[in-house]
């Protein structure tokens, strides 16, 4: 009677374990869309210490630099393959006048920025330091164009001046500042959140400024622009609906949207970045799987008005947003880094990969020293953060064909609420098929198969991130407690990929 029972014991532990399986199913020979290295775009704007002490320090500093760009970050930059750099803002970019930042900085006229700290910017890094910044790191510059305090002929002038040849007037000044050969700026953004700081704007007073701007923004030198509508905050339907049916594809190749991932809603007290509890880990997991709903939301629009999909969705602005940290400048946004958000920025480009068809660019907030920054700085010293690391691990993924897949899971369940643990995406390319996967649960291991439609899997090999505490971060002078580790706990067997996902973790699998 006694070993009965025991092998009943047994016999309901298997059956437990195979119901809360999970499964990936993967159609490899579906593949139509290709992930955009742009995906993995980032964003500077002159906001604390992105760019000032952050990204330039000038070339009289005792900070190693390159030309005045610091050089530890412009060898982190590159090795996480950064595509596109968004500049100037932001808020930024609508007090922004491109022609102060010209000429000996000596004779530029300081700025107010009245945005962010109301502080006083000498203008030493401007147009030509930036679009020099983005060749040295081999990216494609993003031009935010000034819409709320500019002009027409302000774009119609930077246009000339970066992408034209040396002949109209423009290009003759960029000569005499130094620079003869444009820099072929292909990506130009036409007013940044005109909805609120932009110019408190309605999407049906928007459509014709924009249409207006779009006019003289026009193919220079060879150079055609891909020029980006500002489009909604969120899911705003309302803004995106005005802008595909007044506006459409002929005039506008993207329709951006900004979404910030803010536990609760709450703007006057987002919460810390490291002192947090497994409460908070849940929520910022949940408000961050909503990103997919409001996606789709957009994207049911734009394939109303445009069925052949030459509009792309440009989400120049994502990220966390925490409270900035004690002892800081409130109007700085400098905020620490954990294993929180290295879970978000995976669960996000899984998002974003699957949406590939309409997604073309995506830029965090941002690049260096605010909000969920990729590196942080503190005088000669450089951390690089957890969301640094998946920007690593993700670069297999750059112009990859998406291979399209759907995700069996569990939830993971805290409390009375509920979310998917897993979240996955599949790319092949050169033959070598990635997968991305991710567990959002900090409490349990997740066991998964991978089942590869259409392709002869022969090995597994992989890479993991993950760390001890949900709170871990990268401090300076210390060593790394989240990190980039290689991942053996996966098998192929019978055609199948099998694995066990760590608790809290992010695992990328390589597939030959």
């Amino acid at each position: 009677m006694k070993s009965r029972t025991i092998i009943f014991v047994l016999l309901l532990a298997v059956l437990s374990l195979n119901a809360a399986e999970n499964k990936l199913i993967i159609n490899a020979d579906q593949a139509k869309y290709t992930i955009s290295r742009h995906i993995y775009g980032h964003f500077a704007e002159h906001l604390g210490h992105c760019i000032y002490g952050g990204i330039w320090v000038g070339e009289d500093s005792d900070i190693p630099n390159i030309n005045g760009y610091r050089k530890d970050i412009v060898e982190a930059l590159q090795e996480i393959k950064i595509p596109n750099l968004r500049w100037p803002g932001g808020c930024f970019a609508d007090t922004y006048h491109w022609q102060d930042g010209l000429g000996p900085k000596e004779g530029r006229p300081p700025i107010l920025n009245y945005h962010w700290g109301n502080v006083i910017e000498d203008n030493s890094f401007g147009t030509h330091e930036f679009l020099n910044l983005c060749e040295l790191l081999d990216c494609e510059p993003y031009l935010a164009v000034n819409v709320g305090t500019g002009s027409p002929k302000d774009l119609k002038d930077w246009v000339l001046y970066v992408n034209g040849e040396v002949g109209n007037p423009m290009a003759n000044w960029r000569k005499e500042n130094g620079r003869e050969k444009p820099w072929k700026v292909r990506y130009w953004g036409i007013g940044n959140e005109v909805w609120g700081c932009g110019g408190s704007m309605t999407p049906d007073y928007y459509a014709p400024i924009y249409k207006h701007y779009a006019t003289f923004c026009r193919t220079i030198g060879g150079t055609r622009p891909f020029k980006v509508a500002c489009g909604p905050n969120g899911d705003d339907a309302i803004w995106t609906e005005t802008l595909m049916r007044d506006v459409g594809p002929r005039q506008m190749q993207g329709i951006s949207m900004h979404h910030y991932t803010v536990a609760h809603g709450n703007w006057r007290d987002k919460g810390s970045a490291t002192d947090f509890e497994e409460a908070d880990w849940f929520e910022q997991i949940d408000q961050t799987l909503h990103m997919e709903k409001i996606i789709q939301k957009n994207l049911a629009i734009m394939d109303y008005y445009d069925p052949e999909k030459r509009v792309g969705l440009i989400i120049d602005e994502w990220g966390n947003w925490f409270n900035v940290e004690p002892g800081t400048e409130r109007g700085f946004l400098y905020q620490q880094n954990s294993l929180r958000d290295a879970m978000i920025a995976a669960i996000n480009f899984n998002i974003f990969n699957n949406n590939c068809d309409r997604v073309q660019m995506c830029n965090i907030a941002q690049t260096v020293n605010v909000l969920q920054a990729v590196v942080l700085t503190k005088d000669d010293l450089m951390v690089k953060t957890p969301t640094w690391h998946v920007f690593k691990l993700f670069t297999a993924h750059h112009d990859a064909e998406l291979l399209p897949s759907s995700v069996e899971t569990v939830d993971y369940t805290f409390g009375e609420e509920s979310v998917p643990a897993i979240n996955a995406s599949a790319s092949r390319k050169e033959g070598v098929i990635h997968i991305s996967l991710t567990n959002s649960d900090p409490n349990k291991a997740q066991s998964i198969s991978c089942d590869i439609r259409g392709a002869d899997v022969k090995s597994v090999s992989g890479e993991i991130i993950t760390a001890d505490a949900i709170n871990a971060y990268n401090d300076f002078g210390k060593k790394e407690n989240v990190f980039i580790k290689s991942f053996s706990n996966a098998k192929v067997r019978d055609g199948m990929v099998e694995t066990i996902l760590p608790p809290k973790s992010i695992v990328m699998l390589t597939l030959k």
